[in-house]
């Protein structure tokens, strides 16, 4: 697929800078002309991932969040969020729903099954004490108003 746009994030692991990751990634996908509720799984997702990022691999201590997005042809839009944090030992236990390494902060150990159901692609590349890639994939439908088909 050939790449016609592209951005790069650079954030610390602070709360405050989920809000701005998922709205500066809307704004990104918003060339596309999304619908609302494209848009709105999309903020979602990337939430999750750097909510993901700011609690588990960072925990109690302030790292790097890399965010990149890419727009190919065909409008499909390539989501990747990457820290640097501690890494998960297993990535299907993980992506298991309900599953969580906080219970005792009420965390609900959905954050993967959101990501999964929001999005077309969801992979998940992580290594113990370097940190972990999420990569996401989402189909944006084209609009009738630019000839395409329904």
């Amino acid at each position: 697929m050939k790449v016609l746009n592209y951005m790069e994030l650079k954030i610390p692991s602070k709360a405050q800078n989920e809000a701005f990751a998922r709205v500066a990634v809307a704004a990104f996908v918003a060339q596309l002309d999304p619908t609302m509720d494209e848009i709105t799984e999309i903020k979602t997702a990337v939430s999750e991932a750097v909510t993901n990022s700011i609690i588990h691999a960072y925990e109690d201590k302030i790292g790097e969040i890399i965010i990149k997005g890419k727009i190919y042809e065909n409008y499909i839009v390539e989501i990747e969020v990457i820290d640097f944090g501690k890494g998960i030992e297993d990535v299907e236990l993980a992506r298991q729903p309900l599953f969580t390494t906080k219970p005792d902060q009420e965390r609900s150990g959905m954050g993967f099954t959101v990501m999964e159901t929001f999005m077309d692609k969801l992979e998940v590349l992580s290594e113990v004490g370097k940190g972990t890639c999420v990569k996401m994939l989402k189909a944006i439908k084209k609009r009738k108003s630019e000839g395409a088909e329904s």
